[in-house]
């Protein structure tokens, strides 16, 4: 079964044609956002992190027919006009990633524990991003970014 639906996605409407058995980032790949990767299929490992109207998560188990009417926010958003996020900022001076593929991940839930805790200690950082798995093992310089993140966006804020 097929059906139409129409969400904004990014801050711009779109709409599309999905299956039932569609998840939210099958469908994101046909807009050519990538960012956003399925890994462990099982909603266990982040990597697959979305915001839906303003919630995280995790767009391996989100079925399409969900984002109909949604608000639907990729780490590909977050750049504005050429310009990082700090969050993006943070964790590229930071060094927080190797191989790159759990960082979007970790930068949209790190995006979302600043909006609720806006200068996180390491066991609120530890706990609200527990469902992020990174195999590289880059723990320690994601505390940091996540640390730096909330001072540059403390000091843009200023």
């Amino acid at each position: 079964m097929s059906k139409d639906i129409a969400f904004t996605l990014n801050a711009r409407p779109v709409s599309v044609t999905v299956g039932s058995h569609e998840n939210a980032v099958d469908v994101l790949r046909r807009f050519d956002l990538f960012g956003a990767r399925e890994s462990c299929g099982q909603g266990l490992c982040g990597c697959c992190t979305i915001r839906v109207d303003g919630k995280p998560l995790s767009g391996c188990l989100t079925l399409a027919l969900k984002l109909d009417g949604a608000t639907v926010e990729t780490v590909e958003s977050l750049d504005a006009d050429g310009q990082l996020d700090p969050v993006q900022q943070a964790f590229i001076d930071q060094g927080a990633f190797q191989c790159g593929f759990c960082t979007p991940g970790f930068v949209m839930m790190t995006k979302h524990l600043l909006r609720d805790h806006p200068n996180p200690d390491d066991e609120e950082i530890r706990s609200y991003l527990s469902g992020n798995l990174c195999r590289c093992a880059t723990y320690p310089e994601i505390l940091k970014a996540v640390k730096d993140a909330a001072k540059k966006i403390a000091t843009a804020a200023a």
